[in-house]
């Protein structure tokens, strides 16, 4: 008897009278309760030995749908991004912007932060492929070196439902469109079978009223003097408000090091004024060339760069620095010239590095000043980029300074100030000609470079630019 049928004929019996059938419906009840349990414990063993004792086995002996399922639930693992290596002097920074959001998909390589520096802007990449789960680090909290960033959900496919619903869209669009034009359609033959409005019949004129002689004009009153109101006088007053806004890290560095250069050097600036006719006439020549055969434009900085370097053949000590312990006590001299050129960007001054610059020509020169150039506007310098430097070049002659006086970059002895090239009247063989001419400006360390060293220096200079031929003999 099953249980079924124990139950139906439980229900159907009187409740005094069913003593036998209450015990045959216990014995049947045992049995299905027993053999279920013996059959479920029978399938326990079968799937654990089958499907974990294959697990334990090599790939290769899986069936691959047990693969695929062994190997997707390998790959969904939580990967925690933390604060990369920068440089070997930068241990912290701030965690300027999140690039992405918590449940955004990023593939590998892809971009999801940046940490700002001292020097320069660091981009947090994800090292493989997921999707965002958690934000560690909150904008703007300074972060340190191996500090936990941001969890990420590795292996995590991308949620298709946006896609399709983004497919979608369009076509649900079209119906709409289609109907707005049948119903305008529809409304224009109606407006065309419609009858025309009857027209109103044209009422009688009133009658005209007698016209009454007009009242002598009176006095205009002078009018009240009115006081204005404090609304008035308070939109008048101007605005003065304040703004205080943080030093970002690149701000704070370079005030730093500026105040230091101040507290350490012994500053001294000498002038000049360069006739820039000849370096002028000489671009004019070859700038389309170098354009058409090496791809640059040929400008003045790898000019000035080269007259530079020749004329620290004669003048060494403008390459040296000092160095050691109570403001120093050793002279290094150095055989090779890395020249610093000063580039402006919005969040600061920084200075990437033209190495080996005597033993390349103005070309070669020019061309690495650009690339330099287009990464520091893109904010793509690296430590190495900036790191080092000898001597340093500033251009403040694009922005329209006249004359100025540049501060030295710490541990250089040295630093040249180029300006705008103004027409002036000058005198040439006796007579007043016009021509355009630049201030140069070469701020030195006294404590290191003599005032005639400096001078002689920045004489040399002049001459190269004033005579370019000079520097193919140098």
């Amino acid at each position: 008897m099953s249980g079924q049928q124990c139950l139906r004929r439980l229900t159907a019996s009187a409740p005094l009278r069913s003593t036998p059938l209450l015990r045959a419906c216990s014995r049947t009840a045992r049995l299905s309760t027993s053999g279920a349990a013996r059959h479920f414990s029978a399938v326990s063993r079968a799937t654990s030995s089958g499907f974990l004792g294959q697990a334990s086995k090599r790939p290769g002996q899986l069936s691959p749908n047990r693969v695929a399922l062994v190997s997707q639930s390998r790959s969904y693992a939580e990967t925690i991004v933390k604060v990369p290596q920068m440089a070997e002097s930068i241990t912290e920074g701030t965690l300027k912007q999140w690039s992405k959001q918590v449940g955004d998909y990023v593939e590998q390589d892809e971009e999801i932060a940046t940490i700002e520096t001292d020097k320069i802007d660091v981009s947090v990449n994800a090292p493989e492929a997921g999707t965002i789960k958690e934000f560690l680090v909150n904008e703007e909290e300074t972060v340190t070196v191996g500090q936990d960033l941001v969890k990420i959900d590795a292996g995590a496919e991308p949620s298709s439902g946006s896609k399709k619903e983004a497919k979608e869209e369009p076509k649900e669009a079209a119906p709409k469109e289609q109907e707005t034009t049948s119903q305008s359609e529809s409304q224009q033959e109606q407006q065309k079978e419609a009858p025309a409005p009857p027209k109103e019949e044209s009422k009688p004129a009133p009658p005209k009223q007698e016209s009454k002689p007009a009242p002598p004009p009176q006095k205009p009153s002078p009018p009240k003097e009115q006081k204005p109101t404090e609304t008035e006088i308070k939109s008048t007053s101007g605005n003065r408000e304040e703004r205080r806004v943080k030093m970002n890290r690149m701000r704070l560095r370079i005030a730093e090091r500026l105040k230091q250069s101040q507290n350490t050097a012994a500053s001294l600036t000498t002038f000049n004024e360069v006739d820039m006719s000849s370096i002028m006439e000489f671009r004019k020549l070859y700038k389309d060339e170098v354009l058409k055969s090496q791809g640059v434009k040929l400008g003045f900085m790898s000019a000035f760069s080269r007259a530079c370097v020749l004329a620290m053949k004669q003048v060494p000590a403008v390459n040296a620095s000092i160095e050691g312990p109570k403001g120093g006590d050793t002279i290094v001299y150095r055989d090779y010239v890395d020249i610093s050129v000063a580039v402006a960007t919005e969040k600061g001054l920084v200075t990437p590095v033209v190495r080996n610059a005597e033993s390349m020509n103005m070309v070669e020169i020019e061309k690495s000043i650009a690339e330099l150039g287009k990464k520091a506007r893109d904010n793509k310098l690296t430590i190495e980029d900036m790191a080092g430097g000898t001597f340093t070049i500033s251009n403040g002659g694009v922005f329209g300074s006249l004359m100025g006086t540049p501060i030295i970059n710490l541990p250089q002895t040295a630093v040249l100030g180029l300006h705008a090239i103004k027409e002036k009247p000058v005198v040439v063989n006796g007579q007043i000609v016009i021509r355009p001419m630049m201030y140069l400006a070469l701020t030195y360390d006294h404590r290191l470079l003599d005032g005639r060293e400096a001078v002689t220096f920045l004489v040399k200079v002049k001459e190269f630019i004033e005579d370019p031929r000079k520097m193919l003999l140098a």
